[in-house]
């Protein structure tokens, strides 16, 4: 098993990379966290990956965190959550936006991710509630602001996403402006601002 490759960055896309290593270049998927955390194409990089192995291809699946990682094989460890589908889930919302769904059961949220339909969303929730509260990393809080400006946010960070800019960079730019601007905003508002 491929725990991590560190080696020079020699592509990057937004949904593989591709790590050389001693002049041998491993194709790696990652979700658009780790895309936006990497560095530019040339510079060195260490990526901790998790290699699955099916009869029809040998896939690795690379993250720019420990904890993103985990919380991947978290999500593909329940039934009818694939590697593509907890790729997409990490791509659309970030580690700790997704565990504090789950913890406060936030089915809606998590439905708002492509590909996610109600009874998944439950089922993500009933598996990995008790876990991710186990490991301590979050408590269970209502999240007034996440709630109220959770339609408008995640409309508005696709959108952003669409566009070219990192995730990280559109998450930044759009809670400062939802701060500031309260919930009255609207998504094509945000996104204007957060393109300025």
């Amino acid at each position: 098993m491929i725990a991590y490759l560190h080696g020079k960055l020699a592509h990057k896309d937004p949904a593989y990379v591709i790590i050389d290593v001693g002049g041998v270049g491993y194709e790696v998927k990652v979700s658009l966290q780790t895309f936006g955390a990497l560095p530019n194409v040339g510079d060195s990089c260490k990526i901790y990956t998790y290699q699955q192995i099916r009869e029809d291809a040998h896939t690795l699946y690379g993250f720019a965190e420990p904890t993103e990682k985990t919380l991947f094989l978290d999500l593909v460890s329940v039934s009818g959550v694939g590697s593509a589908t907890a790729l997409i889930m990490l791509s659309s919302l970030s580690a700790p936006e997704i565990k504090q769904a789950i913890v406060n059961e936030d089915v809606k949220l998590i439905q708002t991710i492509k590909g996610i339909g109600g009874k998944t969303a439950q089922r993500v929730i009933i598996d990995l509630k008790d876990k991710i509260k186990k490991e301590g990393l979050i408590a269970p809080q209502p999240n007034v602001f996440m709630a109220a400006n959770s339609q408008v946010r995640s409309e508005a960070l696709a959108a952003l996403v669409m566009l070219g800019i990192p995730k990280p960079t559109a998450e930044k730019s759009v809670d400062t402006i939802l701060k500031r601007e309260g919930d009255q905003i609207t998504v094509e508002q945000l996104i204007k601002l957060a393109l300025r």
